[in-house]
């Protein structure tokens, strides 16, 4: 035992700093647009979501980066000229209010922040090309989001008005519907209320239609949650605009079901909209303000609760049903919304069921119209035959019933057919400092005027050592040096719009600007950004499933239109990962289950950890970090490292006359990684990959000899295979097996299809439905021959003694079922 020498290991962490500064200076991941520009290789854009600088890496950086590197590097061997870029989201409120804390000016705060994460990504061994590195707080780049939002407003896409909006008490600025999540603020978790104010605004709505469309295209590459997510949040609905003659004046509800027009018992407002203040009678105006006080305490994802109670006051007025002449109480309610259709909506509690629970609340009658032979004490929403409605009275057929009652509404002038969409316009200004100015000037004279693009960028003033604490209003307008300028069409006094933009217009075209992030003439070179785009996959978390992705396809469309980009949509296909959790939680430092990337990196190496996240699980599932193994990677990876130094064969010896078994086992592990990445299906690729490793050990141990060729092709594959997750220990063996760096210039192994033949299958034989036999058969054997040699096996035989075969079923070479 004294003898034996020590099993061979090697050090981590001295492994990294070896070959950290080789890889810099070999520049391995830098995309050449002249090789995409000529057609030599074939392009892959490989885009990963934009990081937030708000600290360093974190648990959720090393999972997303680790699956999305996997794809890269597999590209590029597969001999694809692949852009992998990297850039920071560095404007908006996670940076800001980050550095209000720590009291340092958040230009300070991010670009430290930045250089932190940097150097933690090199490390981290990310196949990015730092070459078209951005940050959207650079003036250099934010002057071009500017240019795009004046380009927008030429457009009549970008525009400013009065309405109740979203508002964030704790960080003191509107938020977009999109940002409001489960009634509060999705940065902060506040709770968010309602205040009517002039805001500027992108019109997606004009391209409501369009998004809605081209989601049937992506079914087959994007996810299915993410896809049936934008779809309800754009909410197209076909149906009917009906006009309610009040007093002296019209008011249109839209509705999805004009066929129960007969069924309507009320009319209900939105309180906060104009409608509301404009028709109430004057007894009841105290009532509605009261009303309203409350009512703005409340974020519109609770007033659409079904869980939450109804409430409503009494306008004190009529409106007169126009199929019927009926006059019908209108009524203020909060479940209907000031921004929903026309902010109005006609009740017809028997077939809706927040109708109903309004009424039984307010004690207003319920009118059956639509006989769905239910009997229930709740609304009924499904088809019927028509009752109470006299022209549809025995009609059973729905369209039929809509289609009537259209064609009666537009012959009379009450109504028309419409098409509605939840979806409404991007609230994108902010209350606060540090975003994108916004390029608009307000002159006493002119209005509204665009600041000329020679001016561009619109720099954000310094403010250092001022107090940018949000208080309601932008700091922005604090700074009268640079708020007071002059209009530039008539050259009076004018001041500066102090509002900056929603971070997400920043993130809603960074990935056009990788194509060509040096460019100072333009937004972005067209030529390049058509080559390139669309981007390939696009990798990051379904918490974007609607903002970003929406808006950044809403941008590419509009520049689609504008005849700067071919693509009209900007992601071919996309792949999201779950979380990280600890014991079956999301990891918070409240909670005391953080886990510090950090220290994970100085406990067990860079590779084991990107590799533990790669083989947890399918990409999209959470990974609990207290289920994993980091430490059973590390073994994992020194088994894999000794191989290298076992093989004694000499490079480029063909491995033709090798043991058959292992270059089998090789041949069939690289073809089946292939399908496997191509699949997403990366933990069954570590899986097969360390079944090779114990293939190769197994090998060598019972004497098949470190000399043979067969062994140096195994152990070259798994280098190759590896250097997809753990790419220090893949260029470390690489190096112990010969060959100069870097193993991830190495192009895939063609695979011989010879030795992916199978010799024989197992096919397995039942009798009445049980099996009975398994039989070692020729993988082209027939139906015929498959069942004489089931017939003829011993153990079939006694199975069936005293048994008639009466069906026999055959699927060679797998099955045979005698019945």
């Amino acid at each position: 035992m004294g003898d034996q020498q020590p099993i061979e290991t090697y050090d981590v962490h001295a492994t990294e700093a070896k070959w950290l500064p080789v890889w810099e200076d070999l520049d391995l991941f830098r995309a050449d647009d002249h090789v995409v520009a000529s057609g030599t290789r074939p392009k892959y854009y490989a885009l990963t979501m934009f990081t937030y600088p708000s600290g360093d890496l974190h648990m959720g950086h090393a999972e997303v980066t680790a699956l999305h590197d996997v794809i890269a590097r597999y590209r590029r061997m597969r001999g694809y000229e692949v852009m992998n870029p990297i850039g920071w989201d560095s404007f908006g409120l996670p940076a800001e209010n980050a550095a209000i804390r720590t009291g340092e000016h958040p230009a300070t705060y991010t670009y430290a922040n930045i250089q932190k994460q940097v150097e933690s990504f090199k490390k981290y061994a990310i196949s990015f090309d730092w070459s078209r590195r951005l940050h959207t707080s650079d003036p250099a780049y934010y002057r071009w989001t500017q240019w795009l939002f004046l380009k927008f407003r030429e457009r009549g896409l970008a525009y400013r008005k009065n309405s109740p909006v979203n508002w964030c008490p704790r960080d003191q600025t509107v938020l977009a519907n999109e940002q409001v999540i489960n009634g509060r603020c999705e940065r902060c978790g506040a709770e968010v209320t309602k205040r009517a104010l002039t805001q500027w605004y992108f019109r997606i709505t004009a391209y409501a239609e369009r998004l809605l469309r081209s989601l049937d295209e992506l079914e087959a590459t994007w996810p299915d949650r993410v896809v049936t997510a934008q779809r309800n949040w754009i909410g197209r609905s076909e149906g009917a605009y009906v006009t309610f003659r009040i007093g002296e004046r019209d008011v249109e509800v839209y509705t999805t079901r004009p066929d129960t027009l007969y069924g309507a018992t009320f009319l209900v407002v939105a309180p906060d909209a104009p409608l509301a203040g404009e028709i109430v009678a004057p007894a009841q105006r105290r009532a509605l303000e009261d009303y309203l006080v409350e009512v703005r305490k409340a974020s519109d994802i609770d007033r659409l609760s079904t869980e939450r109670p109804k409430s409503g006051v009494d306008l004190g007025i009529t409106a007169t049903n126009p199929v019927n002449g009926e006059r019908i109480p209108v009524w203020a309610g909060d479940y209907v919304l000031a921004d929903y259709g026309t902010g109005a909506i006609m009740g017809v509690p028997a077939h809706s069921q927040p109708d109903l629970d309004f009424a039984r609340a307010m004690g207003l009658p319920v009118r059956r119209v639509v006989d769905t032979g239910e009997e229930t004490f709740e609304a009924t929403t499904g088809d019927g035959t028509y009752l109470n409605s006299e022209p549809l009275n025995g009609i059973a057929d729905r369209a039929t019933g809509i289609r009537t009652i259209i064609e009666r509404l537009e012959s009379d002038g009450t109504g028309r057919g419409a098409v509605n969409f939840r979806l409404r316009d991007w609230l994108l200004s902010r209350q606060r400092y540090w975003g994108t100015p916004i390029p608009i000037v307000h002159c006493g004279k002119c209005g509204e005027v665009a600041v000329p693009e020679e001016q561009l960028p619109v720099e954000l003033p310094d403010l250092r050592g001022a107090d940018l604490r949000p208080r309601g209003t932008s700091p922005l307008g604090a700074a009268r040096d640079w708020v007071e300028t002059s209009c530039p069409t008539c050259g009076g006094p004018a001041e500066r719009d102090t509002d900056t933009m929603d971070t997400f217009v920043d993130s809603s075209w960074y990935f056009l600007r990788y194509c060509s992030p040096r460019e100072d003439q333009r937004v972005f070179d067209p030529e390049l950004v058509n080559r390139w785009m669309p981007a390939d996959i696009y990798v990051g978390g379904v918490e974007h499933a609607v903002l970003h992705l929406l808006y950044a396809r809403f941008f590419t469309k509009v520049l689609h239109d504008m005849g700067l980009v071919e693509a009209d949509e900007p992601f071919a296909a996309q792949l999201n990962q779950g979380f990280v959790l600890n014991g079956g939680r999301k990891m918070s430092k409240s909670l005391g289950n953080g886990v510090d990337l950090g220290e994970q990196l100085a406990t067990y190496g860079v590779d084991a950890v990107r590799l533990t996240m790669v083989f947890a699980g399918p990409p999209e599932d959470d990974i609990d970090w207290a289920d994993v193994s980091p430490g059973g990677s590390v073994r994992f990876l020194q088994r894999a490292w000794r191989l290298s130094g076992d093989v004694s064969s000499a490079p480029g010896t063909d491995p033709g006359g090798g043991d058959v078994a292992v270059r089998r086992a090789t041949a069939r592990t690289l073809h089946a990684a292939a399908q496997l990445i191509e699949a997403h299906r990366f933990n069954v690729l570590v899986a097969r990959l360390m079944e090779l490793v114990n293939t190769v050990r197994r090998a060598i141990d019972s004497g098949c000899g470190a000399s043979d060729p067969a062994v140096r092709e195994a152990v070259e594959a798994i280098a190759l295979l590896l250097s997809l997750v753990a790419p220090y220990t893949a260029e470390e063996m690489w190096q112990r097996l010969g060959h100069r760096p870097s193993v991830a210039q190495v192009r895939w192994p063609t695979v011989d299809e010879a030795l992916l033949a199978e010799e024989s299958v197992t096919a397995v034989v039942q009798v009445r439905g049980k099996v009975r036999a398994r039989l070692e058969v020729s993988p082209d054997i027939s139906d015929a021959e498959l069942e004489a040699a089931a017939l003829a096996d011993e153990k079939v035989q006694r199975a069936l003694s005293g048994i008639e075969v009466r069906t026999v079923i055959v699927r060679a070479p797998r099955l045979i079922n005698l019945l």
